[in-house]
């Protein structure tokens, strides 16, 4: 919008000129000579070069010359203007002449005469003579096909010799130079033409003026703006910033109490913000499903845990009367081998029974532990002598090895967690399994490997999951119900610790207990019992 304005204002001031001009092509220089007019460039040119080869000369065509351009500069100080007769046509006879030219060839030998004419008759003031202002032809047929003949232009234009050009705004008229003099009974080119006219000459009129003021002030107006602007977008973002984090900042205090809650503290709840927006619409709503979740879970623990206490006196019952029966009593086989499966199952059953209540202590965060120094190599050396019986009954080589770490942790509940972990190993049929410690950062990792046949990738996450046991790995008969690993994980978890497996299927798996150091004194294998 500036830039329109301000070419539109150059465009006014450029038609004033432009009415200036064609009274001044006709206003006497001096009294010697009335009609003195602006001289031609070839006037110039020839002067020039005579004043060239005479510096002193002092010819009645270089004073001409000389006080008609500061005449000139006195009317036009800002302004380039140049002026070309076209005494031969009017602007009918010119719009006629074009009309009639169809082919290309036309045109150009009618643009060709037209631009000898304008050459001849071409006077300049502050345009370099050598670089004079032109058109083109498809420029000269636009002007002539204007209805109101004029073109507004932006031209590169010396205004002086051995200067660059520089961009100008450009107003070129085509018409009639209305205060010269008329014509004394010319005829017109076109020879169908047999009037005479006594109208004034046509003429194209130049008037330049620098565009440089426009640029400069277009170029402040832009790095105003560009500085307002990066200003703003500084000060906007800042404000956003602060603005956002205000407002998201009970938010974020809701999220970070709902990262912390989880199956064993489920009745905490978030803050409520007291700030009427959505923000406390949803602390409300998730206050309220946590109090539903704390309600069905507790429900659940409550469930596991008293069907697991009524089960335990009648599967202890059972028990008790089928081993009864077999120290009291002289059953056939028959019944003595169902004796024994009574009394089998029975011991399972109970088996399941404590897993479902350490389970159940386990979800309500009851799970107790005696946490204290534990040696790592000391605790695997343990496993093994524990577990030899049963690998060598397996034809399985158990070993441990790895570096020695003292750390903090429950010693009952970990030997729990490796037992399951190595009970699974012999399960499934590995032939060498290796317990090892090693320091990993502020963390003590504690791995069970096997060579057996490996598991799946798709089912190793799904094996903590509760009754969860590989389709085709064993029997029931020689598995348990699949809790065993929910169990090691509850026990990790209660740690602050991690379990997962890595495996191949063909090559074996990988058990990795982590758990934290924890502030340990340092102690020697004499201080532990």
């Amino acid at each position: 919008m500036m830039r329109v304005n301000l070419i539109g204002g150059i465009d006014t001031e450029l038609q004033n000129t432009y009415k200036q001009f064609v009274t001044y092509l006709v206003r006497p220089i001096g009294a010697a000579d009335e009609t003195a007019r602006l001289p031609t460039d070839q006037q110039q040119l020839r002067a020039q070069r005579l004043q060239a080869k005479q510096p002193n000369v002092q010819s009645s065509l270089v004073s001409q010359i000389g006080e008609a351009k500061l005449l000139a500069r006195y009317y036009f100080p800002n302004s380039s203007v140049a002026v070309e007769d076209l005494s031969l046509y009017t602007r009918q006879t010119l719009i006629d002449d074009l009309k009639f030219a169809r082919t290309a060839q036309e045109k150009r030998e009618l643009f060709a005469y037209l631009a000898g004419m304008r050459g001849t008759s071409r006077r300049s003031l502050a345009v370099d003579i050598q670089r004079p202002i032109t058109l083109t032809d498809r420029e000269l047929e636009a002007l002539i096909n204007a209805t109101d003949g004029r073109l507004h232009l932006n031209r590169l234009i010396a205004d002086a010799p051995n200067k660059e050009p520089t961009l100008m705004r450009l107003l070129v008229v085509l018409g009639p130079l209305t205060n010269s003099e008329p014509r004394n009974s010319k005829p017109t080119v076109n020879t169908s033409l047999t009037s005479f006219e006594s109208e004034p000459p046509l003429g194209i009129v130049y008037v330049a003026r620098s565009l440089g003021t426009v640029q400069k002030t277009l170029d402040d107006l832009q790095n105003v703006v560009m500085l307002l602007f990066l200003t703003g977008l500084a000060t906007a973002g800042t404000g956003a910033y602060l603005l956002a984090g205000q407002a998201l900042l009970p938010l974020r205090r809701v999220q970070r109490a709902a990262e912390r809650i989880g199956g064993q503290n489920l009745t905490e709840r978030v803050p409520v913000p007291q700030t009427g927006d959505e923000v406390e619409s949803l602390a409300t709503a998730l206050n309220a499903m946590l109090g539903r979740l704390e309600g069905s879970f507790e429900a659940q623990r409550r469930f596991t845990s008293d069907a697991s206490h009524e089960l335990r006196t009648p599967v202890t019952a059972i028990s008790g009367h089928a081993s009864y029966l077999l120290r009291r009593t002289s059953p056939t086989g028959q019944q003595q081998e169902s004796l024994k499966i009574i009394q089998s199952e029975s011991e399972r059953l109970t088996n399941l029974i404590a897993s479902l209540l350490q389970l159940a202590r386990s979800d309500s965060g009851a799970l107790t532990l005696q946490r204290g120094p534990v040696f790592s190599a000391l605790l695997l050396s343990d496993i093994v002598r524990e577990l030899a019986p049963l690998a060598q009954a397996q034809h399985t080589t158990l070993t441990s090895a790895g570096e020695d770490v003292t750390f903090e942790a429950d010693a009952d509940r970990l030997k729990q967690v490796l037992i399951n972990l190595v009970s699974n190993a012999l399960k499934a049929g590995a032939q060498t399994v290796t317990l090892r410690s090693e320091r990993v950062g502020a963390e003590v990792r504690l791995s069970v490997q096997d060579d057996g046949p490996g598991i799946p990738a798709d089912q190793l996450e799904r094996l903590f999951d509760r009754f969860y046991r590989l389709e085709d790995s064993r029997s029931r008969d020689q598995g348990g119900a699949g809790l065993g690993l929910s169990i090691a994980r509850g026990i990790v978890d209660a740690h602050g610790g991690r379990i997962w497996l890595d495996s191949e299927v063909g090559r074996g798996t990988t058990a990795h207990v982590q758990l934290p150091v924890g502030n340990v004194p340092e102690l020697d294998l004499d201080d532990v019992p």
